[in-house]
């Protein structure tokens, strides 16, 4: 069967307002081979993940040309007909914690009995353990998206090994363009405050503003898409494995800017979680988390040592609960009963308003 040539994936002109933009560090991978870089890098990195839990890096061996092809098989994955694309949509699966292939949009509730306005289609890695029918959008192209990860292994930690079992996914999300009283009655929000749950987030630029960060100082700030930057955030296993130094970060995606706010917004990431047998109590054999006495954590104050297969299964299986009876005020703050956050007794979700 000939397979169709999927056409470049053009980007949308960056907004022209001037927004109240977060001002992230910038780590420059050049760097790593060059007399004091590690040492310099690590600097910049240390000052990121302990204050804001987002950076970016710039240099990382990943050409635009790959970054636009997962663009493009996005769009062509969400601009299928709906029928053809819940073909690949399981509710049991997102109600268990697995969260592979095709969620519509409107599954998860934004309060006021509002649904979301976002597809996502999530492919978990290559490992050999995640045996998943894809559409043919995806089934066609399937190397080039194989190919799509970080090229080099030893980058990893050993708790991160690609071809050990573990639930990384590449993530494709759509976000519809609503009129304004839609976005004002959803509190002008496509996503709430929230932190992930892996160890870092990858997201591959794109123009179309809307995601923003809570700094130190409690403030939303706009985070600037920068072409030829990947911008990363910490993740709560990151922050559980040590021992809170390294803050998982809290973000959202609001409304874009009025020049973007017709236009759809699509986004690729990369969740890198650690493998799934790892425990995910503080690494016991860091002089640095000993010094600082950071030996405890979210978990083991509970007296839970949760594999991050166990971590995942009950996260995700809370973030897909339907929650009916969240309410949006019209300053955009965000409330629902404690029981619909629950994780595990003693451990619940936030929402961050």
């Amino acid at each position: 069967m000939r397979v169709r040539a999927i056409n470049h994936y053009k980007h949308v002109h960056e907004t022209k307002e001037n927004l109240d933009w977060a001002d992230l560090v910038t780590l420059d991978f050049g760097l790593f081979a060059q007399a004091g870089g590690k040492e310099e890098l690590a600097k910049q990195l240390d000052q990121a993940v302990r204050n804001v839990g987002f950076f970016s890096v710039t240099n990382f061996n990943i050409s635009q040309d790959e970054i636009d092809e997962q663009f493009a098989l996005a769009r062509e994955f969400f601009a299928l007909p709906l029928e053809e694309k819940l073909e690949y949509h399981n509710i049991k699966d997102l109600q268990n914690g697995e969260h592979t292939g095709y969620t519509p949009a409107g599954h998860r509730i934004v309060g006021n009995g509002i649904g979301d306005n976002v597809q996502r289609y999530n492919i978990p890695k290559f490992d050999g353990y995640h045996q998943t029918q894809q559409p043919p959008v995806f089934a066609n192209n399937i190397a080039a998206i194989e190919a799509f990860k970080l090229p080099d292994e030893d980058q990893l930690i050993h708790d991160h090994k690609y071809n050990d079992r573990g639930e990384d996914h590449l993530y494709y999300l759509h976000y519809a363009a609503r009129s304004a009283d839609e976005n004002r009655r959803a509190g002008n929000h496509y996503g709430l405050g929230h932190t992930d749950l892996g160890t870092v987030t990858l997201l591959f630029p794109q123009p179309v503003a809307g995601l923003q960060i809570l700094n130190a100082a409690g403030q939303w700030k706009w985070v600037r898409p920068q072409e030829g930057t990947i911008t990363v955030n910490a993740a709560d296993a990151l922050t559980a494995l040590s021992g809170g130094l390294i803050k998982s970060s809290i973000h959202r995606v609001s409304v874009p800017p009025s020049d973007q706010a017709h236009v759809d917004r699509l986004s690729v990431l990369y969740f890198a979680r650690p493998n799934n047998h790892v425990i995910l109590n503080p690494i016991q054999n860091s002089p640095v988390l000993k010094r600082l006495g950071l030996v405890q954590n979210a978990f083991t104050d509970l007296g839970l040592h949760l594999t991050v297969q166990e971590w995942v299964k009950v996260r995700q299986a809370q973030q897909n609960r339907r929650r009916m009876d969240g309410k949006l005020a019209a300053d955009g703050t965000y409330t629902c009963p404690e029981d619909s956050l629950e994780i595990l007794p003693g451990l619940h979700a936030k929402v961050y308003n």
